[in-house]
């Protein structure tokens, strides 16, 4: 089954210097080459910051943009991973190694399956 792990952390609590943002770094390209070797890993990028965001809303037909997220919260949307696991509980196990998870938030997600059309 196929599951959405969204990373979410406080843009306060990223790290403040080289060395420990680079330490960082290696973490995550680890656990990237972890589960990529294991054949679980389908897709994973980081996304730019919030600052870069466009929110799209559709009403009576009109299209309308706004400058930024969607809602507006502390922890920030960071990127993702999709994994493609035997369970819940393997992607859990999963979303407890990715290294943002000691200081912030992964949303674990099912993916929805639909007929091929």
């Amino acid at each position: 089954m196929k599951y959405m792990l969204l990373i979410y952390n406080e843009p306060a609590n990223w790290p403040g210097d080289a060395a420990a943002g680079e330490q960082l770094m290696k973490a995550y390209v680890a656990f990237s080459e972890s589960i990529a070797k294991s054949g679980e890993m389908v897709a994973g990028d980081p996304v730019q910051g919030i600052e870069t965001a466009t929110s799209v809303r559709v009403r009576d037909g009109k299209r309308t943009t706004t400058d930024g997220p969607f809602a507006e919260t502390k922890e920030h949307l960071g990127g993702f991973y999709i994994v493609d696991v035997a369970d819940l509980d393997r992607a859990l196990e999963l979303a407890a190694q990715i290294p943002d998870a000691h200081s912030g938030v992964i949303e674990v997600r099912p993916l929805a399956e639909f007929p091929a059309v």
